[in-house]
C-alpha cells in the first residue's frame, strides 16, 4: 500500500458541523496533515467552521474531484451522505468518529495523528462496499436512489400494517403483513436490520438481507438471497401511504400498486481502514464482546 499512499497528497475534509468540538479535531487533523506534507482542502461547510481561515473547494463532489483522499468527520450518517455522493467518484474515504457508535467510522477521534500517520506510511488497507440501488415504478414514472446501508420501506403514520408483496428474480417470495420490510446491504447489517432481528454478516459477503418489522405471521424470518439479485417489492395496501427511505435520509412517498426493485449499484463504496482496525475487532469493541471463562 505504500505506492498508494504516495499518490495521496490532497486530502479532503468533510465534517458534521452540528457535532460538539468537531471545529478542534478539524484543526488538529489540519496540523498533523501537513507536518505530513499533504494538501488540504474543504467543502464549503467544513471551510465555515474555521472562519475563514480555510479555502472552500465549493461542494461535496467538486472537492472529491479534486482530493486523493476524503477524510470525514461525524458519525454513521455523516459517512453514509458522504459515501453516497461521491461513491461514483471512486475517491477513498477515511470516517473519524464523532460521533457514538460509529461502525463505518473507522478512526476514534483519539487516535487521530497515529491514524494519519500510518496511512502516510501505507499501513493501511481499501475495503470495497456494495451499495445498493432502488428503482420506484409509479405508473410509467421512474426514480432511482441509491444507499450503502439499506432502503426500509414502511408504512405512515398510520398504526396499522401495510401489505407488500415480495418476488425474487421474478419468483414470488412472499406476502408480508409486517410494519415494513429493511433490504440491507452486507454493510447495513449493523444497522436497522440488526435491531429487527436479522444477523450481523461480514462486509465482504455477497449477499442482500431481507429482513421484515414486526410480521403479522410468526414463521416470517429474514431472507438472504445473493447481491445480483433484482428484489421487487409491491405496495398492496390500498387506504395507507407507504415510504420508502434510504439509509433513513431520504424518503420517498409510495403509493399502492407501486412497485420498488432493489439490486446491487454499479458503484461502490472505498473505505480506508488503518492497520490494526478489522470488522471483527469493530464487533467486539462496539458490542462488548469478550468471550467467557468456564
Amino acid at each position: 500500500m505504500k505506492k498508494i499512499a504516495d499518490s495521496i497528497r490532497c486530502v479532503g475534509l468533510v465534517a458534521n458541523p452540528e457535532k460538539p468540538r468537531i471545529a478542534v479535531l478539524v484543526k488538529r487533523a489540519c496540523a498533523v496533515l501537513r507536518r505530513l506534507g499533504r494538501r488540504i482542502l474543504f467543502d464549503s461547510a467544513t471551510a465555515g467552521l474555521l472562519g475563514g481561515a480555510a479555502e472552500s473547494s465549493g461542494d461535496l463532489q467538486a472537492l472529491a474531484a479534486r482530493c486523493d483522499l476524503l477524510l470525514v468527520f461525524g458519525g454513521d450518517g455523516t459517512m453514509l451522505r458522504v459515501a453516497r455522493e461521491t461513491a461514483h467518484q471512486g475517491v477513498p474515504i477515511l470516517g473519524v468518529n464523532a460521533g457514538s457508535l460509529g461502525f463505518l467510522t473507522a478512526v476514534p477521534a483519539s487516535e487521530l495523528a497515529a491514524s494519519l500517520g500510518k496511512v502516510a506510511a501505507g499501513k493501511f488497507r481499501v475495503e470495497e462496499r456494495a451499495l445498493l440501488e432502488a428503482v420506484v415504478r409509479r405508473g410509467g414514472e421512474e426514480t432511482r436512489q441509491t444507499a450503502l446501508n439499506d432502503f426500509v420501506l414502511s408504512r405512515g403514520l398510520a398504526s396499522r400494517l401495510i401489505e407488500l408483496e415480495v418476488s425474487v428474480n421474478g419468483e414470488l417470495l412472499t406476502r408480508y403483513r409486517c410494519d415494513g420490510l429493511i433490504a440491507s446491504s452486507p454493510t447495513g447489517s449493523t444497522a436497522y436490520s440488526l435491531a429487527a432481528g436479522g444477523a450481523i454478516v461480514s462486509p465482504d459477503a455477497d449477499v442482500l438481507t431481507l429482513t421484515p418489522i414486526c410480521p403479522h405471521t410468526l414463521s416470517i424470518r429474514p431472507v438472504v438471497v445473493n447481491l445480483q439479485s433484482v428484489v421487487t417489492v409491491k405496495t398492496l395496501s390500498r387506504r395507507l401511504v407507504a415510504t420508502l427511505a434510504a439509509d433513513g435520509q431520504q424518503q420517498t412517498e409510495l403509493g399502492a400498486g407501486d412497485t420498488v426493485s432493489i439490486r446491487r449499484a454499479p458503484d461502490s463504496v472505498r473505505l480506508l481502514r488503518p492497520e490494526g482496525t478489522t470488522f471483527f475487532s469493530t464487533l467486539r469493541a462496539k458490542f462488548g464482546w469478550s468471550g467467557t471463562n468456564i
